[in-house]
Protein backbone atom coordinates (compact mmCIF):
# COMPACT_ATOMS: atom_id res chain seq x y z
CA UNK A 1 0.00 0.00 0.00
CA UNK A 2 1.56 3.17 -0.98
CA UNK A 3 1.30 6.34 1.14
CA UNK A 4 1.94 10.02 1.23
CA UNK A 5 4.44 9.86 3.92
CA UNK A 6 5.25 13.70 5.73
CA UNK A 7 8.97 13.45 7.28
CA UNK A 8 9.51 16.27 9.61
CA UNK A 9 12.91 16.65 11.07
CA UNK A 10 15.21 19.97 11.33
CA UNK A 11 17.99 18.09 10.51
CA UNK A 12 18.63 17.22 6.49
CA UNK A 13 20.98 14.29 7.06
CA UNK A 14 18.00 12.98 9.10
CA UNK A 15 15.12 13.59 6.20
CA UNK A 16 17.09 12.23 3.62
CA UNK A 17 18.15 9.51 4.84
CA UNK A 18 14.41 8.43 5.81
CA UNK A 19 13.04 9.52 2.57
CA UNK A 20 15.66 7.08 0.88
CA UNK A 21 13.97 4.29 2.65
CA UNK A 22 10.23 5.33 2.22
CA UNK A 23 11.12 5.95 -1.35
CA UNK A 24 13.03 2.68 -2.19
CA UNK A 25 9.45 1.39 -0.67
CA UNK A 26 6.95 3.23 -3.11
CA UNK A 27 6.59 5.58 -0.57
CA UNK A 28 5.85 9.10 -1.74
CA UNK A 29 7.48 11.54 0.23
CA UNK A 30 7.21 15.09 1.52
CA UNK A 31 9.90 16.46 4.11
CA UNK A 32 8.94 19.80 6.73
CA UNK A 33 11.86 21.12 8.79
CA UNK A 34 9.95 22.74 11.28
CA UNK A 35 6.96 22.63 13.17
CA UNK A 36 4.72 25.41 11.52
CA UNK A 37 5.37 23.84 8.06
CA UNK A 38 4.40 21.01 8.87
CA UNK A 39 0.52 22.01 10.59
CA UNK A 40 0.32 23.98 7.14
CA UNK A 41 1.23 20.93 4.55
CA UNK A 42 -1.06 18.31 7.49
CA UNK A 43 -3.93 21.20 7.21
CA UNK A 44 -3.99 20.85 3.39
CA UNK A 45 -4.53 17.35 3.33
CA UNK A 46 -1.13 16.92 1.28
CA UNK A 47 -0.22 13.80 3.56
CA UNK A 48 -1.28 10.54 4.83
CA UNK A 49 0.93 9.67 7.92
CA UNK A 50 3.44 11.97 9.70
CA UNK A 51 6.86 11.05 10.85
CA UNK A 52 7.70 13.53 13.75
CA UNK A 53 10.65 14.54 15.06
CA UNK A 54 10.65 15.36 18.91
CA UNK A 55 13.80 17.44 19.07
CA UNK A 56 13.29 20.37 17.25
CA UNK A 57 14.17 23.95 17.98
CA UNK A 58 10.93 26.34 18.22
CA UNK A 59 8.00 24.28 18.52
CA UNK A 60 9.12 20.89 19.34
CA UNK A 61 7.62 17.57 18.15
CA UNK A 62 5.27 16.89 21.11
CA UNK A 63 3.68 20.50 20.33
CA UNK A 64 3.18 19.82 16.79
CA UNK A 65 1.13 16.41 17.67
CA UNK A 66 -0.70 18.47 20.29
CA UNK A 67 -1.87 20.99 17.83
CA UNK A 68 -2.76 17.62 15.09
CA UNK A 69 -4.85 15.89 17.49
CA UNK A 70 -6.85 19.00 18.25
CA UNK A 71 -7.71 19.89 15.15
CA UNK A 72 -10.57 18.27 13.86
CA UNK A 73 -9.22 18.73 10.60
CA UNK A 74 -6.10 16.61 11.15
CA UNK A 75 -6.69 14.63 14.00
CA UNK A 76 -7.22 12.04 12.07
CA UNK A 77 -3.39 11.83 10.90
CA UNK A 78 -1.58 9.08 12.20
CA UNK A 79 2.06 10.46 13.77
CA UNK A 80 4.26 8.66 14.52
CA UNK A 81 6.63 10.26 16.85
CA UNK A 82 10.96 9.72 16.13
CA UNK A 83 13.31 9.77 18.91
CA UNK A 84 16.61 9.25 20.57
CA UNK A 85 14.70 9.31 23.38
CA UNK A 86 13.72 6.10 25.03
CA UNK A 87 12.66 6.84 28.38
CA UNK A 88 9.16 5.70 29.51
CA UNK A 89 8.39 9.26 30.69
CA UNK A 90 8.69 10.85 27.31
CA UNK A 91 7.14 8.41 25.79
CA UNK A 92 4.41 9.30 27.97
CA UNK A 93 3.94 12.72 26.90
CA UNK A 94 4.05 11.85 23.02
CA UNK A 95 1.21 9.50 24.11
CA UNK A 96 -0.30 12.19 26.20
CA UNK A 97 -0.27 14.72 23.23
CA UNK A 98 -2.06 12.13 20.94
CA UNK A 99 1.19 10.10 18.97
CA UNK A 100 0.39 6.63 17.40
CA UNK A 101 3.05 5.27 18.09
CA UNK A 102 7.16 5.89 18.36
CA UNK A 103 10.30 4.81 16.86
CA UNK A 104 13.50 4.93 18.46
CA UNK A 105 16.78 6.14 16.43
CA UNK A 106 18.37 4.55 14.74
CA UNK A 107 15.29 2.96 13.35
CA UNK A 108 14.70 -0.59 12.45
CA UNK A 109 13.63 -0.21 8.59
CA UNK A 110 11.59 -3.73 9.19
CA UNK A 111 9.35 -2.10 12.39
CA UNK A 112 9.31 1.58 10.19
CA UNK A 113 7.93 0.44 7.15
CA UNK A 114 5.22 -2.48 9.19
CA UNK A 115 4.10 0.74 11.39
CA UNK A 116 3.41 3.00 8.37
CA UNK A 117 1.59 0.13 6.18
CA UNK A 118 -0.41 -0.60 9.76
CA UNK A 119 -1.29 2.94 10.35
CA UNK A 120 -2.23 3.86 6.81
CA UNK A 121 -4.74 1.25 6.46
CA UNK A 122 -6.32 2.57 9.41
CA UNK A 123 -6.59 6.11 8.27
CA UNK A 124 -7.94 4.52 4.53
CA UNK A 125 -10.60 3.29 6.75
CA UNK A 126 -11.01 6.49 8.43
CA UNK A 127 -10.65 8.70 5.59
CA UNK A 128 -13.64 6.72 3.86
CA UNK A 129 -15.67 7.82 6.81
CA UNK A 130 -14.99 11.72 6.85
CA UNK A 131 -15.80 12.10 3.70
CA UNK A 132 -18.74 10.20 3.98
CA UNK A 133 -19.78 11.80 7.48
CA UNK A 134 -19.40 15.56 6.28
CA UNK A 135 -22.18 15.11 3.93
CA UNK A 136 -24.10 15.34 7.27
CA UNK A 137 -23.40 19.07 7.87
CA UNK A 138 -25.80 19.57 5.13
CA UNK A 139 -29.05 18.36 6.91
CA UNK A 140 -28.02 20.66 10.01
CA UNK A 141 -26.74 18.21 12.18
CA UNK A 142 -23.42 20.21 13.06
CA UNK A 143 -19.64 18.92 12.64
CA UNK A 144 -18.87 15.56 13.11
CA UNK A 145 -15.44 16.08 12.61
CA UNK A 146 -15.38 18.33 15.93
CA UNK A 147 -17.48 15.80 18.09
CA UNK A 148 -15.32 12.95 17.14
CA UNK A 149 -12.62 14.68 18.20
CA UNK A 150 -13.44 15.56 21.42
CA UNK A 151 -13.51 12.26 22.31
CA UNK A 152 -11.51 11.89 25.78
CA UNK A 153 -11.03 7.88 25.14
CA UNK A 154 -12.09 6.92 29.28
CA UNK A 155 -14.62 4.75 31.06
CA UNK A 156 -14.52 2.30 28.42
CA UNK A 157 -15.25 -1.48 28.58
CA UNK A 158 -11.54 -3.74 28.62
CA UNK A 159 -11.05 -7.38 28.00
CA UNK A 160 -7.58 -8.41 28.97
CA UNK A 161 -6.21 -11.64 28.07
CA UNK A 162 -3.83 -12.79 30.36
CA UNK A 163 -2.73 -16.05 32.63
CA UNK A 164 0.03 -14.28 34.47
CA UNK A 165 -2.66 -14.03 37.74
CA UNK A 166 0.12 -11.21 39.11
CA UNK A 167 0.51 -9.44 35.82
CA UNK A 168 -3.16 -9.33 34.71
CA UNK A 169 -4.07 -8.01 38.35
CA UNK A 170 -1.50 -5.02 38.21
CA UNK A 171 -2.73 -3.98 34.65
CA UNK A 172 -6.29 -3.95 35.29
CA UNK A 173 -5.73 -1.96 38.92
CA UNK A 174 -3.66 0.91 36.81
CA UNK A 175 -6.82 0.77 34.06
CA UNK A 176 -9.54 0.62 36.17
CA UNK A 177 -8.78 3.90 37.71
CA UNK A 178 -10.28 5.20 34.26
CA UNK A 179 -12.57 2.11 32.87
CA UNK A 180 -14.24 -1.45 33.50
CA UNK A 181 -11.94 -4.29 32.85
CA UNK A 182 -13.17 -7.70 32.45
CA UNK A 183 -10.19 -10.36 33.28
CA UNK A 184 -9.62 -13.34 31.27
CA UNK A 185 -7.25 -16.33 31.50
CA UNK A 186 -8.67 -19.03 29.38
CA UNK A 187 -8.44 -17.42 25.57
CA UNK A 188 -11.14 -19.95 24.37
CA UNK A 189 -12.98 -18.19 26.67
CA UNK A 190 -12.26 -14.47 26.25
CA UNK A 191 -13.14 -15.47 22.41
CA UNK A 192 -16.48 -16.21 23.68
CA UNK A 193 -17.00 -13.24 25.77
CA UNK A 194 -15.12 -10.93 23.48
CA UNK A 195 -18.13 -11.67 20.79
CA UNK A 196 -20.85 -11.54 23.59
CA UNK A 197 -20.22 -8.32 24.89
CA UNK A 198 -19.30 -4.73 23.42
CA UNK A 199 -15.68 -3.62 24.59
CA UNK A 200 -13.71 -0.81 23.53
CA UNK A 201 -10.54 -2.35 23.30
CA UNK A 202 -8.61 -6.04 23.47
CA UNK A 203 -5.01 -6.90 25.60
CA UNK A 204 -3.90 -10.18 24.99
CA UNK A 205 -1.23 -11.36 25.87
CA UNK A 206 1.22 -13.42 23.19
CA UNK A 207 2.52 -15.80 25.65
CA UNK A 208 -0.37 -17.64 27.24
CA UNK A 209 0.27 -20.82 28.44
CA UNK A 210 -0.46 -23.61 25.79
CA UNK A 211 -1.98 -21.32 23.08
CA UNK A 212 -0.41 -18.53 20.89
CA UNK A 213 -1.80 -15.02 21.88
CA UNK A 214 -1.21 -13.78 18.35
CA UNK A 215 -3.90 -16.71 17.17
CA UNK A 216 -6.61 -15.36 18.99
CA UNK A 217 -5.53 -11.84 18.27
CA UNK A 218 -6.02 -12.98 14.24
CA UNK A 219 -9.57 -14.73 15.11
CA UNK A 220 -10.41 -11.61 16.97
CA UNK A 221 -9.63 -9.48 13.28
CA UNK A 222 -11.28 -12.24 11.49
CA UNK A 223 -14.93 -12.19 13.23
CA UNK A 224 -17.97 -9.39 12.04
CA UNK A 225 -18.35 -8.82 16.19
CA UNK A 226 -14.89 -7.97 17.26
CA UNK A 227 -13.09 -6.91 13.63
CA UNK A 228 -13.51 -3.15 14.87
CA UNK A 229 -12.25 -3.31 18.63
CA UNK A 230 -8.90 -1.78 18.62
CA UNK A 231 -6.39 -5.20 20.00
CA UNK A 232 -3.28 -4.34 21.92
CA UNK A 233 -0.32 -6.96 21.89
CA UNK A 234 1.37 -7.96 25.34
CA UNK A 235 4.86 -9.05 24.14
CA UNK A 236 8.25 -10.22 25.46
CA UNK A 237 10.85 -8.35 23.82
CA UNK A 238 11.94 -11.43 22.30
CA UNK A 239 8.54 -11.22 20.57
CA UNK A 240 9.72 -8.62 17.76
CA UNK A 241 8.96 -10.92 15.22
CA UNK A 242 5.54 -12.01 15.78
CA UNK A 243 4.63 -8.31 17.24
CA UNK A 244 5.54 -7.50 13.45
CA UNK A 245 2.99 -10.08 11.91
CA UNK A 246 0.72 -9.06 14.43
CA UNK A 247 0.49 -5.23 13.08
CA UNK A 248 0.78 -6.36 9.60
CA UNK A 249 -2.53 -8.36 9.78
CA UNK A 250 -4.27 -5.52 11.60
CA UNK A 251 -3.20 -5.82 15.09
CA UNK A 252 -3.37 -1.98 16.31
CA UNK A 253 -0.67 -1.72 19.03
CA UNK A 254 1.35 -3.20 21.44
CA UNK A 255 3.59 -3.13 24.87
CA UNK A 256 6.42 -4.84 25.89
CA UNK A 257 6.92 -6.24 29.33
CA UNK A 258 7.21 -4.65 31.93
CA UNK A 259 4.83 -2.62 30.90
CA UNK A 260 4.57 0.22 32.23
CA UNK A 261 2.12 1.72 34.15
CA UNK A 262 1.71 5.21 32.73
CA UNK A 263 2.08 3.93 28.80
CA UNK A 264 -0.55 1.37 29.44
CA UNK A 265 -3.33 3.98 29.99
CA UNK A 266 -1.87 6.55 27.50
CA UNK A 267 -1.77 3.31 25.14
CA UNK A 268 -5.49 2.29 25.72
CA UNK A 269 -6.53 5.54 26.12
CA UNK A 270 -5.29 6.71 22.77
CA UNK A 271 -6.81 3.76 21.20
CA UNK A 272 -10.43 3.83 22.53
CA UNK A 273 -10.28 7.59 21.30
CA UNK A 274 -9.92 6.31 17.81
CA UNK A 275 -12.16 3.57 18.08
CA UNK A 276 -14.86 5.65 19.35
CA UNK A 277 -13.46 8.42 16.51
CA UNK A 278 -14.47 6.61 13.96
CA UNK A 279 -17.77 5.86 15.97
CA UNK A 280 -19.31 8.86 15.83
CA UNK A 281 -18.32 9.14 12.17
CA UNK A 282 -19.72 6.21 11.29
CA UNK A 283 -23.39 7.26 13.53
CA UNK A 284 -23.12 10.45 11.28
CA UNK A 285 -23.14 8.80 7.71
CA UNK A 286 -25.78 6.74 9.34
CA UNK A 287 -28.23 9.48 10.24
CA UNK A 288 -27.47 11.36 7.07
CA UNK A 289 -28.60 8.55 4.81
CA UNK A 290 -31.32 8.18 7.16
CA UNK A 291 -32.37 11.54 6.50
CA UNK A 292 -31.92 12.01 3.41
CA UNK A 293 -34.39 9.18 2.37
CA UNK A 294 -36.75 10.69 5.42
CA UNK A 295 -39.24 12.77 5.47
CA UNK A 296 -38.10 15.98 8.29
CA UNK A 297 -41.70 16.36 9.50
CA UNK A 298 -43.62 13.58 9.45
CA UNK A 299 -40.23 10.36 10.12
CA UNK A 300 -42.20 8.59 6.95
CA UNK A 301 -39.66 7.61 3.91
CA UNK A 302 -40.08 10.40 1.44
CA UNK A 303 -40.49 10.90 -2.28
CA UNK A 304 -36.88 10.13 -3.09
CA UNK A 305 -37.30 6.86 -1.22
CA UNK A 306 -40.79 5.49 -2.81
CA UNK A 307 -38.73 5.83 -6.05
CA UNK A 308 -35.95 4.61 -5.62
CA UNK A 309 -37.38 1.65 -4.12
CA UNK A 310 -40.75 0.97 -5.74
CA UNK A 311 -39.69 0.02 -8.97
CA UNK A 312 -37.34 -2.89 -7.49
CA UNK A 313 -40.01 -4.10 -5.38
CA UNK A 314 -42.67 -3.90 -7.94
CA UNK A 315 -40.23 -5.73 -10.57
CA UNK A 316 -39.66 -8.36 -8.16
CA UNK A 317 -43.36 -9.35 -7.53
CA UNK A 318 -43.92 -9.80 -11.23
CA UNK A 319 -40.72 -12.03 -11.45
CA UNK A 320 -42.55 -14.13 -8.55
CA UNK A 321 -46.22 -13.67 -9.68
CA UNK A 322 -47.17 -12.38 -6.08
CA UNK A 323 -49.36 -9.83 -5.42
CA UNK A 324 -48.31 -6.14 -3.90
CA UNK A 325 -50.59 -3.62 -3.62
CA UNK A 326 -50.76 0.27 -3.26
CA UNK A 327 -52.97 2.73 -0.64
CA UNK A 328 -52.94 6.75 -1.58
CA UNK A 329 -54.32 8.47 1.35
CA UNK A 330 -54.92 12.42 1.10
CA UNK A 331 -56.22 14.00 4.37
CA UNK A 332 -59.76 15.66 3.97
CA UNK A 333 -60.41 19.33 3.86
CA UNK A 334 -56.37 19.84 5.19
CA UNK A 335 -56.48 23.42 3.99
CA UNK A 336 -58.98 24.28 6.25
CA UNK A 337 -56.96 22.99 9.28
CA UNK A 338 -54.17 25.39 8.17
CA UNK A 339 -56.41 28.78 7.57
CA UNK A 340 -58.09 27.71 10.78
CA UNK A 341 -55.47 26.95 12.96
CA UNK A 342 -52.52 27.73 11.42
CA UNK A 343 -49.81 25.64 9.77
CA UNK A 344 -48.09 24.84 13.28
CA UNK A 345 -51.45 23.18 14.10
CA UNK A 346 -51.31 21.55 10.54
CA UNK A 347 -47.84 20.18 10.91
CA UNK A 348 -49.08 18.96 14.24
CA UNK A 349 -51.98 16.47 12.49
CA UNK A 350 -49.72 15.38 9.53
CA UNK A 351 -47.50 14.20 12.80
CA UNK A 352 -50.23 12.46 14.56
CA UNK A 353 -51.54 11.10 10.89
CA UNK A 354 -48.02 9.72 10.17
CA UNK A 355 -47.96 8.05 13.43
CA UNK A 356 -51.66 6.50 13.10
CA UNK A 357 -50.28 5.06 9.95
CA UNK A 358 -47.37 3.22 11.32
CA UNK A 359 -49.75 1.09 13.88
CA UNK A 360 -51.35 -0.43 11.10
CA UNK A 361 -47.98 -1.33 8.30
CA UNK A 362 -45.63 -3.85 8.83
CA UNK A 363 -41.99 -3.34 8.97
CA UNK A 364 -42.10 -4.80 5.32
CA UNK A 365 -43.81 -1.81 3.96
CA UNK A 366 -43.17 1.26 2.11
CA UNK A 367 -44.63 4.04 3.62
CA UNK A 368 -44.05 7.40 2.26
CA UNK A 369 -44.88 11.07 2.48
CA UNK A 370 -45.67 11.46 -1.19
CA UNK A 371 -46.44 15.16 -0.86
CA UNK A 372 -48.10 17.90 1.23
CA UNK A 373 -51.26 15.60 3.10
CA UNK A 374 -50.72 12.91 0.77
CA UNK A 375 -49.47 9.58 2.00
CA UNK A 376 -48.40 6.23 0.03
CA UNK A 377 -48.47 2.77 1.26
CA UNK A 378 -47.05 0.04 -0.67
CA UNK A 379 -48.17 -3.31 0.71
CA UNK A 380 -45.74 -6.12 -0.50
CA UNK A 381 -47.55 -9.68 -0.46
CA UNK A 382 -50.99 -8.21 -0.14
CA UNK A 383 -53.94 -8.23 -2.39
CA UNK A 384 -57.22 -6.33 -3.14
CA UNK A 385 -59.36 -7.43 -0.42
CA UNK A 386 -56.62 -7.16 2.71
CA UNK A 387 -55.71 -4.17 1.12
CA UNK A 388 -59.14 -2.60 1.30
CA UNK A 389 -59.38 -4.01 5.03
CA UNK A 390 -55.84 -2.04 5.82
CA UNK A 391 -57.39 1.16 4.11
CA UNK A 392 -60.33 0.48 6.02
CA UNK A 393 -58.66 -0.14 9.34
CA UNK A 394 -56.58 3.32 8.98
CA UNK A 395 -59.91 5.06 8.12
CA UNK A 396 -61.63 4.48 11.28
CA UNK A 397 -58.41 5.12 13.68
CA UNK A 398 -57.75 8.41 11.91
CA UNK A 399 -61.36 9.65 12.50
CA UNK A 400 -62.12 7.90 15.94
CA UNK A 401 -60.01 9.52 17.77
CA UNK A 402 -59.48 13.87 17.67
CA UNK A 403 -56.12 15.09 16.78
CA UNK A 404 -54.53 17.22 19.50
CA UNK A 405 -53.00 20.88 18.09
CA UNK A 406 -51.52 23.96 19.61
CA UNK A 407 -49.85 21.77 22.10
CA UNK A 408 -52.49 19.68 23.23
CA UNK A 409 -55.04 23.22 23.65
CA UNK A 410 -57.65 22.06 21.65
CA UNK A 411 -58.34 19.28 19.14
CA UNK A 412 -59.45 18.72 16.00
CA UNK A 413 -61.81 15.99 13.81
CA UNK A 414 -59.63 14.50 11.18
CA UNK A 415 -61.01 12.08 8.41
CA UNK A 416 -59.28 10.87 5.27
CA UNK A 417 -59.71 8.95 2.03
CA UNK A 418 -58.18 6.34 0.58
CA UNK A 419 -57.97 4.99 -2.82
CA UNK A 420 -56.94 1.29 -3.65
CA UNK A 421 -55.35 -0.44 -6.03
CA UNK A 422 -53.09 -4.08 -6.50
CA UNK A 423 -50.54 -4.67 -9.54
CA UNK A 424 -52.69 -6.11 -12.77
CA UNK A 425 -51.18 -8.23 -14.87
CA UNK A 426 -51.27 -5.86 -17.68
CA UNK A 427 -49.25 -3.15 -15.55
CA UNK A 428 -46.05 -2.21 -17.53
CA UNK A 429 -44.86 -0.43 -14.03
CA UNK A 430 -45.67 0.35 -10.85
CA UNK A 431 -46.77 3.75 -12.13
CA UNK A 432 -49.82 1.96 -13.58
CA UNK A 433 -51.21 1.00 -10.25
CA UNK A 434 -50.19 3.84 -8.84
CA UNK A 435 -52.29 5.95 -11.48
CA UNK A 436 -55.30 3.44 -10.70
CA UNK A 437 -54.89 4.30 -6.51
CA UNK A 438 -55.04 7.50 -7.84
CA UNK A 439 -58.18 7.29 -9.47
CA UNK A 440 -59.58 5.34 -6.45
CA UNK A 441 -58.81 8.40 -4.42
CA UNK A 442 -60.48 11.22 -6.86
CA UNK A 443 -63.48 8.46 -6.53
CA UNK A 444 -63.39 8.70 -2.64
CA UNK A 445 -63.35 12.87 -2.75
CA UNK A 446 -66.27 12.99 -5.16
CA UNK A 447 -68.33 10.32 -3.20
CA UNK A 448 -68.18 12.65 -0.33
CA UNK A 449 -64.81 12.25 1.79
CA UNK A 450 -63.92 9.94 4.54
CA UNK A 451 -64.55 6.80 2.50
CA UNK A 452 -62.20 4.00 0.67
CA UNK A 453 -62.59 3.41 -2.72
CA UNK A 454 -60.86 0.30 -4.74
CA UNK A 455 -59.61 0.07 -8.18
CA UNK A 456 -62.30 -0.32 -10.99
CA UNK A 457 -63.18 -3.77 -11.75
Amino acid sequence: MSARVLIVDDLFPNVKLLETKLSLEYFDVLAAMNGPDAIAICEKGLCDIVLLDVMMPGMDGFEVCRHLKNNPVTAHLPVVMVTALDQPSDRLRGLDAGADDFLTKPIDDTALFTRVRSLVRLKAVTDELRSRAMASRDFGMGDPLALATAETGLNAQILMVEDRRASAERMAASLGQHHVVTLEADPHQALLTATDHAFDAILVSLDLAGFDGLRLCSQLRSLDRTRSVPLIMLAEPHDRSRIMRGLDFGVHDYLMRPVDRNELVARVRTQVRRKRFSEVLRGAVQASMELAVTDGLTGLHNRRYLDSHLGTLFGDAIARQRPVAALILDIDRFKSINDTYGHEAGDEVLRTFAERIRLHTRGIDIVARYGGEEVVIILPEVGLPEAQLIAERIRERVEMMPFSVQRATRSVGVTVSIGVAVRDPADVSAGDMLKRADLALYRAKAAGRNRVEAQAA
